[in-house]
């Protein structure tokens, strides 16, 4: 088999709650996501889909992808998308960095594998653990008052996870945790993420705040040595999310004991085969880990869904389900929440028909 052309769709993803703010004032309306495709001279299309948070979350960009997939794309005219391995040194060969520019080429081949040999990906992945697996739901920084109202309803659509957007003034912070906090029931987990947004002298502060309160602190400096200097000063339950960008920094995490989850976003590694290695390393090491990407809609939703539901469940700290944030779906077939959790498609592939009519004509294509 052997890839003849590659399109690109860009697709708007407006918010059901009209923004999402996180620490530093930095703040999203509309996500920019696009859509990959891959043909073959099989007959077979695969799909894939790279959302970057804004420009100004992690090194990535909604127009980068597109721009590397122009410069990328040529390189991989002829090979074969179902040597996932190969493929991934072809494009590491061909671009050096830009992880994300190849997330949604990988997660195209292995929608492609799926269908290739009648098998939902997930199988693939290492096989299905139970019926579904159980999300978390970001709470948008607010004031803590309305950070703290918010957690009924999420409650309500079945949510037990809550991830708490600081990273803000450190007095708030503090007290958006304990707002939050007085509002969780039994089997509730609250964790207060940073975003990277605090000064390690601020973020001391806030954890030697809130010491009695059952909380996970996530990601509150912005290098590596500043959490780890947070991690030695508290003894809450500790998660590495945005230097978690490679294998080298997980084995680095494990020996320093740096974390006690990590969060795994697809296309900041560079796509579904190098998120696999991860969570296996993770499973191996003993790391729990939460399975997500930086956003997206339906097409990335059923990747995190089938990455997460491969993933045996003691070490899945939880995962997300951003198709449920947004007003748009691009594609038939994607997972759907039920009471806060979620499944992985059954179908062949990553399980989804990509919606025609929402994606439009292609912005890009190689051939």
């Amino acid at each position: 088999m052997k890839i003849t052309r590659i399109r690109a769709y860009r697709v708007d993803l407006p918010l059901h709650e009209g923004s999402y703010k996180w620490s530093g004032g930095k703040s999203v309306n509309v996500f920019d996501s696009t859509v990959v495709q891959v043909e073959t001279d099989a007959g077979i299309t695969g799909h894939g889909e790279v959302c970057p948070l804004g420009p100004f979350y992690l090194p990535a960009y909604a127009n980068g992808v597109r721009a590397g997939l122009a410069e990328l794309g040529p390189h991989l005219l002829g090979d074969d998308p179902l040597q996932l391995q190969k493929l991934n040194r072809r494009m590491d060969a061909a671009l050096k960095g830009h992880p994300y520019v190849k997330s949604g080429i990988d997660m195209a081949c292995w929608d492609i594998l799926g269908q290739a040999t009648g098998q939902p990906v997930c199988t693939l992945l290492g096989g299905r653990y139970g019926e579904d697996f159980g999300l978390y739901r970001a709470i948008s920084q607010d004031t803590p008052e309305a950070m703290a109202n918010r957690v009924a309803g999420y409650r309500a659509e079945g949510y037990q996870r809550f991830q708490l957007k600081v990273g803000g003034d450190p007095a708030v912070d503090v007290e958006r945790i304990r707002a939050v906090a007085a509002k969780l029931r039994p089997g509730d987990r609250l964790i207060a993420d940073a975003n990277t947004g605090w000064l390690m002298h601020d973020a001391l502060r806030v954890v030697r705040a809130v010491r009695d309160v059952d909380v996970y602190i996530e990601q509150p400096c912005l290098t590596y040595e500043e959490c780890l200097t947070v991690r030695r000063h508290t003894d809450h339950p500790f998660v590495l999310d945005e230097v978690i960008d490679s294998i080298d920094v997980l084995l680095r995490g494990h020996a320093d004991r740096a974390m006690d989850v990590v969060n795994i976003k697809i296309s900041k590694l560079g796509g579904l085969t190098k998120a696999r290695q991860a969570r296996d390393l993770c499973v191996s090491l003993g790391v729990a880990m939460t399975l997500e990407d930086s956003w997206g809609g339906d097409i990335v939703t059923a990747a995190i869904a089938h990455l997460a539901h491969s993933t045996p469940p003691e070490f899945l700290f939880t995962a997300t389900d951003f198709n449920s944030y947004v007003t748009v779906s691009i594609a038939e077939g994607a997972p759907r929440r039920v009471n806060g959790r979620m499944a992985a498609a059954t179908a062949h592939g990553l399980g989804i028909t990509p919606r025609r009519e929402v994606l439009g004509a292609p912005v890009l294509e190689v051939s």
